[in-house]
């Protein structure tokens, strides 16, 4: 499992740049040891978890230990992608935390039917997304242990 003492990869998949950065600097703010990485849609984070593209050599795309996915992104969105990673044996032990404007009740029933572990609403404010970072650390990497890769697939990273 996932301990405090290891280095905590979060993966973003989002578009918006300015979403990007008030998470980065959120994050920065809350605990700069965290590896934030972020993609641009949903096919570059299965390329990412993949090893596939530009991410074809594993050291730039470590193994993420929480996923934060936006729904409404280009190519590929972040429905088609939660449901792709969860059906995927070496890719469904990640936690998934839909980060999203988005309040349709479609949109939840669909993500959590999909098998995402949560959806939040992304703040407007920088305030409020410090307080949300504070709150995804807390949990997701303070409070719970994260899985590890399933034995058979570790090769997979």
């Amino acid at each position: 499992m996932t301990t405090r003492r290891e280095a905590i990869t979060v993966l973003f998949a989002e578009d918006d740049p300015d979403d990007r950065m008030l998470v980065e600097e959120a994050f920065v703010e809350i605990d700069s040891s965290y590896d934030l990485r972020f993609v641009d849609d949903g096919e570059e984070l299965m390329d990412y978890l993949r090893h596939e593209g530009r991410y074809e050599d594993e050291a730039p795309a470590p193994k993420p230990s929480l996923i934060l996915l936006d729904l409404n992104m280009p190519k590929k969105d972040g429905r088609e992608a939660a449901s792709e990673i969860k059906s995927d044996p070496a890719l469904r032990h990640i936690p998934i935390v839909v980060l999203t404007t988005s309040t349709s009740e479609e949109d939840v029933m669909e993500t959590y039917g999909a098998g995402v572990n949560s959806f939040v609403s992304k703040p407007a404010t920088f305030d409020g997304m410090l307080a949300l970072a504070r709150e995804l650390s807390n949990f997701w990497i303070e409070t719970i242990d994260l899985p590890p890769a399933p034995p058979d697939e570790e090769e997979a990273y």
